[in-house]
């Protein structure tokens, strides 16, 4: 299967884009299913078809599924939600605000990873076209597999058996399904981390970021670049969607045509040698079969939507005599911010409010940062071998 993930900020229209794609994709022969995972669904809207929480056929090989937490919920995680709403039922909550809070944070989010699973190991379909909600949701999401890596340790640090049997021991006498929710946890977290490596993979995942040539949406698709690379993802492609035609010189337009002309040359050398297509503003409202389909055919300028457009390493280790040196590619960062440590095999990457938990191969665990700093446009990290006491 091959899986393609759209995001940008909102309102460039990304749905748009993403299922203008989905109905060029179908329209080749191939299987085709395009999920909304923003929780402001618009693709029923997009597609101007009735959706709902199971995938339903929009046209010729092409199905349609608007994700929704609380079936997600009760098809994933009923031991989970009956314990944790048998828990805060004893404590005498209102039956609504019950149900509210049952649903935990990161479930949303967790549930997409999931259905993504099941259609991965089905292979119903060819190509699975993900309409992201806006970058930072975005970026919640796709981290996800990373922080339940973490989570897995930490949270259960005790052995399996000995976890399950206390579980059990507390749904036999409380009632309170401990054991079973246990169980679903721990399958949530095995296949969250297989998941990474499907969705890091980028011969099979690509991320495209819609973007606008406006200031802002220029600046947070850069931001989005940087940022999916540092959690090692693939980004393929760069989209700029509503692009003016050119106008006469007294137009009212004028001025905006002037800055569109800039930030589409920003984005053509900022990118580099990401692919970057452009589609002009249509003059109307896009929405519809028949429309989706006119604009996916102009959309790739003649290349085919399935390929890898573009693939690259998001990091490399080099073995440079005494010293191991790593290379993450981060473009558009701004180095006076950023700090690196180090537990055994794991390396926190700690830039902003953005933090990532990079897994090293196991032998790192003898090695130890020597220094690090960033080199445009990668940021380097060197370690050197742990000296034996006494050596």
């Amino acid at each position: 299967m091959r899986i393609i993930l759209f995001t940008g900020k909102g309102g460039t229209g990304k749905t748009t884009c993403a299922a203008a794609t989905a109905m060029k994709t179908a329209a080749s022969g191939l299987r085709t299913l395009i999920i909304s995972t923003d929780s402001a669904h618009s693709l029923a809207d997009a597609l101007d078809v009735k959706l709902g929480p199971e995938p339903a056929e929009a046209a010729e090989n092409l199905y349609a599924q608007e994700l929704d937490i609380y079936y997600s919920m009760r098809k994933y995680w009923g031991n989970l939600s009956n314990m944790l709403r048998q828990a805060l039922s004893w404590q005498r909550m209102d039956r609504m605000l019950v149900e509210e809070m049952a649903a935990l944070p990161g479930m949303a989010e967790a549930s997409a990873f999931l259905w993504v699973d099941k259609y991965y190991r089905e292979g119903e379909y060819d190509v699975l076209i993900v309409d992201s909600a806006p970058t930072g949701e975005t970026l919640t999401l796709l981290t996800l597999p990373q922080v339940s890596r973490w989570w897995t340790s930490k949270l259960f640090p005790y052995p399996k058996m000995a976890t399950k049997a206390f579980g059990a021991f507390v749904h036999a006498t409380t009632g309170i399904p401990l054991d079973e929710s246990y169980r679903e946890l721990d399958d949530l977290f095995t296949k969250l981390e297989s998941l990474y490596e499907i969705f890091s993979n980028p011969l099979i995942t690509s991320v495209r970021v819609v973007t606008n040539p406006e200031k802002m949406a220029v600046q947070e698709a850069k931001r989005a670049y940087t940022y999916l690379l540092l959690h090692g993802y693939s980004v393929d492609a760069v989209i700029v969607n509503r692009v003016l035609p050119d106008a006469s010189a007294d137009s009212f337009w004028k001025g905006y045509l002037q800055s569109q002309k800039h930030y589409l040359e920003d984005i053509g050398t900022s990118f580099y040698p990401l692919p970057v297509f452009t589609l002009h503003h249509t003059g109307r409202e896009v929405f519809g079969i028949e429309m989706l389909g006119r604009l996916g055919d102009g959309l790739y300028a003649g290349r085919n939507p399935v390929e890898v457009l573009h693939a690259e390493k998001s990091f490399v280790l080099e073995d440079v005599g005494e010293i191991v040196r790593l290379k993450l590619r981060l473009p558009f960062f701004e180095n006076s911010d950023f700090r690196i440590e180090q537990f055994g095999d794991e390396l926190v990457i700690n830039i902003r409010n953005n933090r990532r938990n990079l897994f090293l191969p196991k032998f790192m665990g003898h090695f130890v940062i020597r220094d690090y700093y960033y080199e445009d446009p990668n940021l380097v990290v060197l370690f050197s071998r742990i000296t034996p006491f006494g050596s």
